[in-house]
């Protein structure tokens, strides 16, 4: 049997294509190597699990590894320290083969005792002893610490990992210590009391900082998928769908797996061409799976993200990145958006398209009236297959001006780019998708690419300052019709002048023709 491209949990070689991790281990190595204690945070799906699983495997030549996950401890175990131990020693002896006798009639008293009166200071000393009479140095590894940061126990856990790391010249410890999960255990606030009190899981200040690059390269995804072509021979262009593959994703390991899969399994004829890609986003689009489960839950858990987003998404407005602002830390932490070259930027084209039918089906709840306007009229939006783009912003021209033209500025600048959206979205739902470019991102200037089977259109939708910088625009947009090779762009042009011509007109610049709507 081939190998597949694997969603759900984490990934074997043997097993799945999957990209070459062998860079990734050596880095991580040399960080244990040099005796670090440090946490791996990432987003959700993020491919936590399978570097764990593969570093252990690789570091099993030089170390003995104790790998645990946190997961297997229940909520119950930590509601007191006697339990937490109990619980740990007993997953201690259920991974680890090769325990000194003495040390596994230790934990077994710990994980029997009635009742159970051991601390975390005993289970310490042990685990000291441990390191003591082990042939080779342990390293420690545990998944999934979420699990454990909501409570005084894990801190106080953390507490003792600590204090046996600053005194490891003297007293037998473990190697290293890796602790993987999506919070970050050295800054997140939990609420560990009843009361309205909160603590700093400061205790582990220890940790190094983990600066491996868990993304896919442009480079990692080409030879994953030379592996696949060289089984299934689909007479694909591997560097350039592996570009393409990375531009909608940015690298985010489950999106990469995700969209191949559909290819793969789920598109007939020619699934690895461009017009295949597209078929899996929105496909990948549609589905309610798990990430896309977790983002959503976030964004209610925790109501300030939705302000950076929303700043991102529709307003333009560009973010610099500030590590005391709490709202882009917890977004960065799972997974909304990156920091490049110091301003924040949203993560990915995937999450971005998400994120703008999620934000727009709530704008539609309190703004139907366009959404409406424009589901009644779209069948005469397609002619051929072909989406007619001129028409599309023809009428929304019309449109708009019937239902907003005497509001003021202030309403355009803010909301008008979004009624745009809002009106073309049930146009090409459900056959088509759109997002807007990050490098053109702001106030003034979005350009939105359309993507309609197969077919890329450009609209740049920009607030007007006058003639001079609409030409320079103009300019710009042919430009940008350069990049991805196209005669015919878009302009959507919000004037606040009330003087200003409403309508369509056409422009010739060079060889491009640009068609310039204004409201």
């Amino acid at each position: 049997m081939r190998k597949f491209f694997n969603t759900d949990g984490y990934c074997d070689p043997e097993l799945h294509y999957m990209v070459n991790l062998s860079s990734r281990l050596n880095e991580i190595k040399s960080m244990v190597d040099a005796g670090k204690y440090f946490t791996v945070n990432r987003a959700r799906q993020y491919g936590k699990t399978t570097i764990l699983t593969a570093l252990s495997d690789f570091l099993r030549d030089d170390y003995e590894v104790i790998s645990l996950d946190f997961q297997t401890i229940s909520y119950a175990d930590f509601n007191s320290e006697q339990n937490f131990v109990a619980a740990f020693s007993g997953e201690l002896l259920a991974c680890t083969a090769q325990l000194p006798e003495e040390i596994r009639e230790k934990l077994l008293i710990y994980c029997n005792s009635q009742p159970r009166e051991t601390t975390l200071s005993v289970l310490f000393r042990t685990l000291s002893e441990l390191c003591k009479i082990s042939q080779r140095k342990i390293v420690l590894i545990i998944d999934e610490i979420d699990t454990a940061t909501n409570n005084q126990v894990f801190i106080d856990f953390l507490a003792q990992l600590r204090a046996y790391y600053l005194k490891r010249r003297r007293t037998p410890v473990f190697q290293s210590v890796i602790l993987a999960g999506v919070y970050d255990v050295r800054n997140v606030k939990r609420k560990i009391r009843s009361e309205d009190e909160h603590k700093e899981n400061s205790p582990w200040n220890i940790a190094a900082d983990f600066l491996v690059n868990m993304s896919f390269s442009t480079d990692d995804i080409a030879g994953m998928l030379s592996e696949y072509e060289a089984d299934c021979h689909t007479k694909m262009d591997i560097l350039k769908m592996a570009a393409l593959l990375y531009d909608y994703t940015s690298g985010y390991p489950y999106l990469v797996s995700r969209l191949c899969m559909f290819m793969d399994e789920r598109i007939s004829g020619n699934a690895w061409t461009k017009e295949g890609l597209l078929t899996s986003v929105k496909m990948l689009l549609e589905e309610n799976n798990s990430l896309f489960q977790s983002l959503m839950n976030k964004l209610t858990d925790f109501p300030e993200l939705n302000q950076v987003i929303l700043r991102l998404l529709f307003q333009g407005q560009s973010i610099a990145y500030n590590p005391d602002d709490v709202a882009v830390l917890n977004a960065r932490m799972f997974g909304f958006v990156k920091v490049k070259n110091s301003v924040v930027l949203l993560a990915n084209r995937i999450f971005e398209m998400r994120l703008y039918n999620k934000f727009l089906l709530d704008f539609k709840e309190q703004n139907n009236d366009i959404y409406t306007k424009s589901s009644c009229q779209k069948n005469q939006f397609i002619v051929n297959g072909h989406l007619n783009v001129r028409l599309v912003l023809e009428k929304f021209i019309e449109t708009f001006d019937y239902l907003y033209g005497d509001q003021n500025e202030a309403f355009l600048e803010d909301t008008g780019r979004k009624y745009f959206m809002l009106f073309l979205r049930p146009i090409i739902n459900g056959t088509g998708n759109c997002y807007v470019e990050a490098q053109t991102r702001n106030r003034e200037r979005m350009d939105l690419v359309i993507d309609y089977c197969g077919e890329q259109s450009i609209i740049e939708m920009k607030i007007w300052h006058g003639n001079a910088y609409n030409e320079r625009g103009e300019k710009q947009l042919s430009d940008y019709l350069d990049y991805f090779h196209l005669k015919k762009g878009y302009m959507l042009s919000f004037n606040f002048n009330r003087k200003k011509e409403i309508g369509i007109k056409e422009i010739m610049l060079g060889d491009r023709l640009l068609i310039e709507a204004v409201v």
